[in-house]
């Protein structure tokens, strides 16, 4: 019996490294800007859409993937009043995960790749 779990286990954990995260919440991999508590976050549902929750505005979007390809379109951002500092950096974060064209998952980590790579952390509760 311990003998089938491990190779269940074996078997099963390397094919989800391989797997866009459908379903599961990540957060950058940044520190909360300077007066804040918040780390932006993406929630990707199933089918792909998202709900963003950044330094300040906060959103939806899809994200489409085939093999380690991605697209990132974005919906339209909620304007929330904050600091035009953070409204910039929200800006700057939706616009680098549109400009992104690959995906790697590693571990509980997953990069973006594009003019500038993003960094997420998985959350697994």
């Amino acid at each position: 019996m311990a003998m089938v779990m491990v190779l269940a286990i074996g078997v099963a954990g390397p094919a989800a490294a391989d797997e866009f995260p459908f379903g599961l919440e990540m957060t950058l991999d940044a520190l909360p800007m300077p007066g804040s508590k918040r780390v932006p976050s993406l929630e990707i549902d199933d089918k792909g859409e998202v709900r963003l929750e950044l330094w300040c505005k906060g959103g939806r979007g899809q994200f489409s993937v085939a093999g380690d390809t991605v697209v990132f379109m974005p919906g339209a951002m909620e304007r929330r009043s904050c600091p035009a500092e953070r409204a910039a950096a929200d800006d700057a974060l939706v616009a680098a995960l549109t400009e992104a064209t690959s995906w790697k998952r590693q571990g509980e980590s997953v990069t973006f790749t594009g003019p500038k790579p993003l960094r997420f952390h998985l959350l697994s509760n």
